[in-house]
């Protein structure tokens, strides 16, 4: 994540004249505005896009059309057809109706922890950046401890320690939360250390403008595209360590997600009986939503690295040029 989002960019080189980059930045965000802000439209943000709206539709309105989907039939393990259009458990439970409740629990799940992981990231990121001393030190201090200790084997831990009956979506959403912010807290503080020596920004101090404004109003605008980032990233990360909690049985025990769905199939034997409707199902909806959000990613990558910006137009000349050299 090299250079900053295009609020601070100016028809000048900044590195030939620092002082008119730095004077020209505040007339720069008032003329592009939220426009610069938005990703530019391409095929991969439109796919990436329609992936994921579709997928959230269907977790926030399926589960009211369907019926319950821990009711037990004695039909047993069916394949789809007669009613029930993705079949059902060895028990006779409707998978359709259990994909639908669970990709709503895996969504819960992956929306708070990404928006609980940007909140602590920023926090000790740009705050800490932005005062320094010895309130920097200290948040830097527990950044670091965070980023020592591994992830996975502390999430299981913690999991392990919960009652089960006690484990819900939101305990492990807060869990994933607390082991996921540090990396990213180190990324906002490195940008915020370079905005906050910027002219502007020092105008400000000049002005005397109170911390809290400088931060919400000079620095903060600059750090969406990478807080916007590290969210979709935090929200894949959540609903994929999620997913292998529960399949190895350390997840939300009392609360269906796509993860307890895969565990119930494994332990029900599913990829033996060869019922791909009960496995396959939750799978692919966890991969088609993290490919959507992952192309929702490179797409905000642009506005970050400024490298990218021209790269679909160059592709696209080099093949009008090819097409007219062929």
């Amino acid at each position: 994540m090299t250079g900053l989002s295009p609020l601070t960019e100016t028809s000048e080189d900044p590195a030939r004249d620092p002082a008119a980059g730095a004077a020209a930045a505040p007339a720069a965000r008032s003329r592009s505005g939220l426009r610069s802000l938005l990703p530019r439209w391409t095929p991969l943000l439109g796919t990436g896009l329609g992936l994921v709206v579709a997928i959230a539709l269907f977790g926030i309105v399926a589960p009211f059309f369907v019926g319950d989907p821990n009711a037990v039939d004695n039909r047993g393990l069916t394949p789809p057809g007669d009613g029930f259009l993705l079949g059902t458990t060895q028990t006779g439970q409707d998978v359709f109706a259990q994909l639908a409740h669970a990709t709503r629990g895996s969504l819960q799940i992956g929306l708070l922890v990404g928006a609980l992981a940007t909140l602590l990231s920023a926090f000790f990121g740009i705050i800490g950046g932005y005062i320094g001393g010895a309130v920097d030190e200290a948040f830097s201090l527990a950044s670091n401890v965070m980023l020592v200790i591994p992830d996975l084997p502390l999430v299981i831990v913690i999991s392990a320690i919960v009652p089960a009956d006690q484990r819900g979506w939101w305990t492990i959403a807060v869990v994933l939360a607390v082991t996921g912010w540090a990396a990213s807290a180190r990324v906002l503080r490195a940008q915020t250390l370079s905005l906050r020596n910027r002219d502007y920004v020092a105008a400000a101090r000049v002005a005397g403008e109170k911390p809290w404004r400088i931060v919400c109003v000079e620095i903060l605008p600059n750090l969406l595209p990478v807080l916007a980032s590290q969210f979709v990233y935090a929200v894949i990360a959540a609903i994929l360590t999620e997913a292998g909690l529960s399949f190895l049985g350390l997840g939300a025990s009392n609360s269906a997600t796509l993860g307890t769905m895969l565990f119930y199939a494994q332990n029900g034997f599913a990829l033996q009986q060869s019922a791909w409707w009960w496995f396959v199902p939750p799978g692919l909806m966890i991969a088609l939503f993290g490919c959507g959000l992952s192309l929702i990613n490179f797409s905000i990558d642009e506005i970050i690295n400024p490298k990218l910006r021209g790269v679909p137009k160059r592709r696209a000349a080099r093949s009008r040029q090819r097409s007219a050299a062929a």
